[in-house]
């Protein structure tokens, strides 16, 4: 079977699908452009996409009847992909849960620490030479043992940064969920998405769609309180970036982190030029045993699907 792979993958990744698939693999380390997209739906028996191939209900309308049969995502979020639009087309789509859990969370940390303790805006200072020593009022941030996280979304991600938060940190979790979560993993309270928004860290973890676009916007943000960080590392359209940049210019909140972006990889002029926000450029999952990891999920998807079985992680 024709298999395209859209984005250079880990070495070991490669080799595992081209010993058993005809592979095609793209050098770019860019999305798809739209003619890409509609080409690897008619050229290709199986497609191993990634973030930015946005394969939406216009790409398999113009395809009408498709050769590829499966998109083996690449990555445990697939909100470029309508599942719904690849289905009703009788293509498959598959994604890798669980291989990027606790490297999501150690950044989830790393925002926090990062703008918590101005980490960031204090790496600047020294390194542009305004540094002047140490006085007892510099830079002075929060100390987060014993506050108070408010988790927006409690799959695994969201459990796995409470489980650091409690365990290492002390503080006390409360979490908002769509649906009931009986047990959470570590002690914390399920509760309305305005209490948790009101706690001192908030972090939101909850995956991507059209049920989660703009989850937290205007109204959401009003509920924080002005010594509070706020922390994003589920996907970028989560939350209104033009509310979020307006909360932070108004000094309603004291600061934020963000590791994804709305317009991605646009990021708004605005957010960079705030000092209180900790920006990365998406390194939720940046290790090599980690994406080593999701490639060869993905991978083992695409052979369980060419040999007549439900790929393990079909979505």
């Amino acid at each position: 079977m024709k298999l395209l792979i859209t984005r250079p993958l880990p070495d070991e990744v490669m080799a595992a699908a081209r010993a058993r698939f005809d592979v095609t693999a793209r050098a770019s380390t860019l999305p798809l452009t739209p003619r890409e997209l509609r080409d690897s739906l008619q050229d290709y028996d199986l497609v191993l996409p990634t973030l930015g191939d946005r394969y939406q209900p216009d790409v398999f309308a113009d395809v009408g009847q498709p050769r590829a049969r499966m998109l083996a995502n690449f990555g445990v979020g697939y909100n470029h992909i309508d599942v719904a639009a690849a289905g009703a087309a009788g293509i498959a789509v598959s994604n890798t849960p669980g291989a990027v859990t606790d490297a999501t969370a150690d950044i989830a940390l790393t925002l926090i620490l990062m703008t918590a303790r101005r980490a960031g805006e204090g790496e600047r200072m020294l390194r542009e030479g305004s540094w002047q020593g140490w006085h007892p009022i510099q830079m002075l941030g929060m100390h987060v043992s014993g506050k108070r996280l408010g988790v927006i979304g409690m799959g695994r991600i969201g459990k796995a940064i409470a489980k650091r938060c409690q365990a290492g940190f002390g503080m006390e979790v409360v979490f908002f969920n769509r649906s009931v979560i009986a047990d959470p993993g570590v002690p914390a309270r399920q509760v309305p998405l305005g209490e948790a928004m009101a706690a001192d860290i908030v972090v939101v973890a909850v995956p991507g769609g059209k049920e989660t676009h703009h989850l937290i916007n205007a109204a959401t943000l009003a509920q924080m309180r002005p010594h509070a960080i706020f922390v994003n590392i589920s996907r970028g359209d989560v939350v209104d970036e033009v509310a979020l940049i307006d909360t932070l210019q108004r000094g309603a909140i004291a600061g934020a982190g963000l590791d994804v972006y709305e317009f991605e990889p646009k990021v708004p002029a605005s957010l960079v030029a705030m000092e209180n926000v900790t920006l990365l450029p998406h390194l939720g999952t940046a290790a090599l045993e980690v994406r080593a990891n999701m490639g060869m999920m993905a991978v083992d998807n695409l052979i369980a699907f060419a040999e007549g079985r439900v790929p393990p992680n079909k979505v």
